[in-house]
């Protein structure tokens, strides 16, 4: 499945349309399979995905943090809260 977040291939924290590397935003191998089922994911540059504040990175806390409330969001502009719990089991917001 496509993003939910984005419709076009650029880095979704500075839009750089090169070196890009897709990013399942709730990661481990159970999450990355829900990731990828509902679209919980986006395009991010080298930087924003493996740098030092990326969200791979050893400062990346923050970044990872901003997409996992911003897919949320965007989750349940079509879907209930409850919906989103029982797939992540979180709750972002």
């Amino acid at each position: 499945m496509k993003s939910i977040l984005q419709t076009r291939k650029r880095c979704f924290i500075c839009n750089k349309a090169n070196n890009l590397h897709e990013h399942h935003i709730y990661f481990g191998s159970a999450k990355r399979r829900i990731s990828e089922a509902n679209g919980f994911k986006c395009w991010l540059c080298l930087e924003h995905h493996t740098g030092t504040f990326g969200v791979h990175g050893i400062k990346g806390y923050e970044t990872d943090k901003y997409l996992k409330k911003v897919c949320q969001m965007k989750y349940e502009e079509t879907h209930s809260r409850e919906e989103f719990m029982k797939l992540i089991g979180r709750n972002y917001l």
